[in-house]
């Protein structure tokens, strides 16, 4: 099957927060080079600062669901890009010619676990969706920079 665009899955571990901001922002800022999905190597429901700092950039996720990555193991990605360690340890195998991309994002609910303030912790959200806006605004040409595994 031929695609026009980048088939693109970006994995972490519970598709709640990180993947879920980088196929919002591939979305927002590559629709017409890349098709992209996000999904979980566990499902733990979106994360609702994850929606409110996306939103707050002008991207809305509103709508996304924590999808487990079974689900899409034969949807015939380009790359898998995993997000987080947890989900490059224990990434699945991908039937094909599938590339596999390791960016790894700091985790925003582990971070602000012990965190009483709101703005405090937002602050940590909108860091890492800053530099996840960054990783995905370099794609497709970011992907021979960060390698990948054929």
């Amino acid at each position: 099957m031929a695609y026009d665009k980048l088939r693109v899955l970006f994995l972490c571990t519970g598709n709640s927060c990180r993947s879920q901001m980088a196929e919002g922002w591939a979305r927002a800022l590559k629709s017409d080079e890349i098709e992209a999905k996000s999904a979980g190597i566990e499902t733990h429901g979106l994360n609702p600062r994850a929606v409110k700092v996306m939103a707050e950039a002008g991207v809305d996720i509103s709508g996304h669901r924590s999808t487990h990555v079974e689900e899409l193991i034969d949807d015939g990605f380009d790359y898998v890009v995993t997000v987080c360690d947890h989900a490059n340890e224990n990434c699945p195998f991908f039937p094909g010619d599938v590339r596999r991309v390791h960016k790894s994002f700091e985790d925003p609910p582990r971070l602000t676990k012990a965190m009483e303030d709101e703005e405090d912790i937002l602050a940590v959200y909108r860091r890492v969706r800053d530099e996840i806006r960054e990783f995905v605004a370099s794609l497709p040409a970011g992907f021979a920079k960060e390698g990948g595994d054929r």
